[in-house]
This record gives structure tokens, sequence and C-alpha cells, in this order.
């Protein structure tokens, strides 16, 4: 008797359909599959900023024009859909990195780009760009001994750093590219610069490796401080810890007057600084200073004219304990 083809018998515990009907079924599917997923790529690549609509290549068949399969959409080949779904320039298919091909150019300046504006901005990063450079100067007369005038470039960057930010402000050409630039001018001015000055002014009255440690604090936490406030939301009340304009020019001026402690004093002071700046406690901005009473600026003013060094201390000191102060009272309130 003649057996008929093979066909793979359904059973009770199969729930499957037998035999090649399935796998048909299978196959259509992972089509229809793929083809939403062209779909949904290329709608995302344009939502990114690629094309503006899918267009799908055109098939050409010896006996004409195939019509499209069961759910509409005609099978593409590997090739095909490559050549339509939109591709990152800067990783391959698995993920790897490619020749990213030539950049697209990127505005320093967003807005528009009057001559007005383009010298604007670039009085505003000439400001930073002397901030940097007096920040080397300041390095430079710390290494041939002349502190004095190394302290003097100090707080001369202090200046300048807090003008470019002003000046940007007022003229209206803010960017991002000034504040990276800031950025990085204020970790060579005060986060190396300061240090560097700081040393210079310590060997010889402690240890090497005390004063070396002590500074080297200072530049991690400048560095930490920095990278944290750039990626912090702002608050237009409060810094989180102690700046680092501020702390480099506490230590700018208290080489400048000299003060009268031992050299143990001046590196505990140097590290509660540091450990300061990178800290979560909340310290006044200098426009909230100002607001203050005027009797409140006339207490330092007279003590500046009896004993600078002493009031000096007494400054520094107040302004530090002010953020643990801060931050019990938001605690109690919340």
């Amino acid at each position: 008797m003649p057996r008929g083809p093979w066909r793979r018998r359904r059973t009770s515990d199969s729930p499957r359909p037998a035999g090649r009907r399935w796998a048909g079924r299978l196959r259509r599917s992972g089509t229809f599959a793929r083809q939403v997923l062209l779909v949904r790529v290329a709608r995302r690549g344009h939502q990114l900023g690629g094309a503006s609509a899918l267009v799908l290549p055109e098939r050409h068949y010896p006996d004409g024009p195939r019509p499209a399969g069961r759910y509409g959409v005609d099978r593409l080949t590997a090739a095909e859909i490559s050549s339509v779904v939109p591709v990152s320039p800067a990783l391959g298919p698995a993920g790897a990195v490619d020749d990213p091909g030539p950049a697209m150019a990127i505005p320093l300046l967003p807005g528009e780009r009057t001559v007005a504006r383009r010298i604007k901005f670039a009085v505003v990063n000439a400001c930073t760009l002397a901030s940097l450079t007096l920040g080397l100067l300041a390095i430079f007369q710390a290494m041939q001994g002349d502190l004095r005038v190394a302290a003097s470039c100090l707080i001369v960057c202090v200046v300048f750093d807090g003008l470019d930010g002003a000046l940007a402000r007022r003229m209206g050409v803010a960017s991002p590219f000034g504040a990276q630039m800031d950025s990085l001018a204020d970790m060579c001015s005060f986060g190396v610069a300061a240090p560097v000055v700081v040393y210079a002014s310590l060997v010889g009255s402690v240890s090497t490796p005390a004063a070396a440690v002590a500074c080297a604090l200072v530049a991690a936490c400048a560095a930490i401080r920095l990278a944290r406030f750039n990626v912090s939301p702002k608050d237009g009340r409060f810094f989180c810890g102690v700046p680092t304009t501020m702390a480099a020019a506490v230590l700018a001026l208290a080489v400048l007057i000299g003060l009268p402690v031992s050299g143990t004093v001046q590196v505990a002071g140097v590290g509660l600084l540091a450990f300061a700046m990178v800290s979560s406690f909340p310290y006044a901005k200098l426009a909230r200073l100002i607001t203050l009473p005027p009797w409140v600026w006339l207490a330092p003013v007279i003590g500046a004219l009896v004993d600078i060094r002493l009031t000096f201390a007494l400054v520094v000191v107040g302004y530090l304990v002010s953020g643990p102060l801060l931050w019990l009272r938001q605690r109690r309130t919340a």
C-alpha cells in the first residue's frame, strides 16, 4: 500500500498546528515583525532629525511588479533594510565606533550672529582668558619666590572671574561654551595656581609632605566642586559648598597679609577650607550678602582699620560656620 507524504501527527499535548503550515506562518509573522520594526526605527530617526519620510526601495521583478504579501508589505532584503534604516554615524551595526565622517560645526555663540554680539562675546571670553593667564603668572611668581605678587595675581583672577559672568549675562552672550571655558579657567587659576602659591608659602614652616598633602587636597576638592557645579541644578540664593573662587580668595588674602599663626594651624585651615568646598552645606552668595543691613558691614570695616589680620580670620571663620548653621535651620523648618 503506497504511503502518503510524511506529516507530523498532532497530539493532545501539542496545541500548535502540525506540519509546515505552522512554520510558514512563523516566517510570515517574522517578516511582518521586521517590517514593523523597520517603520518604527525610521520614525525614531525622523524624530531625531533623520529623513523626513520613510521611502521603501522600489523592487523590480522580471514578470512585472510583484503584489504585496499577506500583510500588505513586501519582503525586503538585508541590503534594502540597511539602505532605509537610519544608522548613527558614530556607531556601527554592533555598537562599535566607526568613522563618523565630517562633523557638523556647532556655533559657539547661539542666537543672532551679528558683529556687535561677536565683539561682546570676544570681550567676555577675553576676561576668562585674562583670569587663566594671571593664574599662570601666579604660578611663575611663586616659583621665583615672590609670594606677594603671586597672591595679588590670584586676587585679580577672582575679579576677572566674577566680571566675565556678569558681562555675559548683561550683554546677552551667555553660552554653554563660555560656561565650560570659565570652568576650565577656574580649575587652572583656583584649582592649580592657588595650591601652588599656598605650598610655596608653607614650605619652611611645616614639613614638605604635610604641605604637599594639604595643597593636593585643595586641588582635588576644587576639581570635584567644579564638576559638581556643572552638572547640578543652580540655586539663586545659596551655594552648595564653598565656591572655588571664594576659597582661592581666602587663600590668596591669607598669603598676602601673612597671618601670625603657626604652620600646623595653617595646614589645618587649608584642609578645612578644602573639605568645605565639597561639603553639602548651603553658603550664601555674594549678591545675598550685599543685601544685609549696613551695620553688619560696618563692623568688619572698623575691625580692618584696627587689626586687619584678626578681622580677616574672624570673617572667614564666621562664613565657614554659617554653612552648618543654615543647614541645621533648614532641617528644623523642613
